[in-house]
């Protein structure tokens, strides 16, 4: 794995979305969004918007840059999804959270993976759309049963997923689809890996589809196998747990993805954390094998430093989750701040 310099620390240009005053529907925040470039070149938002309870909808919004075409403000357009399937409601809340969209070039269609807040906790469910505002949901993902680590993955908490934009090579060298999840290990407060993963930490995973049979069926994306631990906590900035965060971007040195680290520490069963604070790195991953971590930042790339980003429904946040690719030397990352914000940040490359 290459450890010297690559990226440089993110560049803040500034909040762009913040929750409207005097709706009910974003009184707890407008926070993690996902975002995409439509057919027509429009960029669009997909903010995670909550109401009183924790209750989580998917909203649309379309970006809208300055004169010199740094995103400042968006122009709401209503919801993308709303909680209303029993996979998506639990006896607590209900919940379609944290989006991510990936344009799946294999496929002609945009992918958003999301987290369903339903009856077992959160897990990860997917949806599909040919122009962004109009989608469809597939459902909620599968983990296909791997002997070797005598565990039901389906079992586990699940979130923070999202899918490559072009095919991979699966473990056995065939095309695939991939995703990269983070499956919990903990559940009541016991500790259970897989077997033969001696980290208990929550780690990010890539699991995969077969291209062929999504290309025929888009119900074969509910299954994924082959799932491969992908990388775990290292730094003391992400002692606590790690996460993914950006759809992947392919770049001269493999696929660029941004991924979160938590330190502090975590009460478990509780939604809003207190004693947590959340940083931003960076990992590149093979073309062909994304299960090999070529480069991986040491030091975060944003930390919380805002006052934004210190003060919300969760202090100290920064929670990358989109991608907007300005040129070759550009990209903007878009990220959730203190669970209450959104803003975003340039990386030069």
């Amino acid at each position: 794995m290459q450890r010297e310099p690559l990226l440089r620390p993110l560049q803040r240009i500034g909040v762009v979305m913040r929750p409207q005053p005097g709706n009910p529907d974003e009184v707890m925040g407008v926070l993690n969004p996902a975002t995409a470039r439509a057919p027509d070149g429009k960029l669009y938002l997909f903010a995670r918007v909550v109401a009183d309870g924790n209750y989580s909808r998917i909203g649309i919004a379309e970006v809208i840059f300055d004169e010199q075409g740094d995103p400042r403000d968006v122009r709401r357009l209503g919801y993308a999804l709303e909680p209303t399937e029993p996979y998506e409601r639990n006896a607590r809340t209900a919940g379609c959270e944290d989006p991510r969209i990936t344009f799946v070039e294999p496929l002609g269609y945009y992918v958003m993976t999301y987290t369903a807040y339903g009856p077992l906790g959160p897990r990860v469910a997917l949806a599909w759309s040919k122009d962004l505002l109009r989608w469809e949901r597939i459902g909620p993902a599968k983990f296909a049963f791997m002997p070797r680590y005598r565990v039901d993955f389906d079992l586990y908490d699940n979130k923070d997923a999202y899918l490559f934009p072009q095919a991979v090579r699966d473990p056995h060298g065939k095309p695939a689809l991939a995703m990269i999840h983070r499956p919990a290990h903990v559940q009541g407060g016991l500790v259970m890996p897989p077997h033969g993963v001696d980290e208990p930490r929550a780690s990010m995973w890539i699991s995969y589809c077969s291209l062929e049979e999504a290309q025929r069926d888009p119900s074969a994306l509910l299954l994924w196998h082959d799932h491969t631990l992908l990388a775990t906590p290292q730094q003391p900035w992400e002692h606590v747990k790690i996460g993914g965060g950006t759809p992947p971007v392919l770049t001269p040195w493999g696929w660029l993805t941004f991924y979160h680290g938590v330190s502090g520490r975590i009460v478990e069963g509780v939604d809003h954390q207190r004693e947590v604070r959340y940083c931003a790195g960076a990992l590149i991953l093979d073309r062909e094998d994304p299960r090999r971590v070529l480069y991986r930042t040491t030091q975060p790339l944003l930390c919380p430093e805002n006052p934004e980003e210190q003060k919300g429904i969760v202090d100290n946040v920064v929670f990358p989750t989109g991608v907007d690719v300005r040129s070759a030397n550009r990209i903007d990352v878009y990220y959730g701040m203190a669970d209450y914000y959104i803003g975003v940040a340039r990386l030069d490359l």
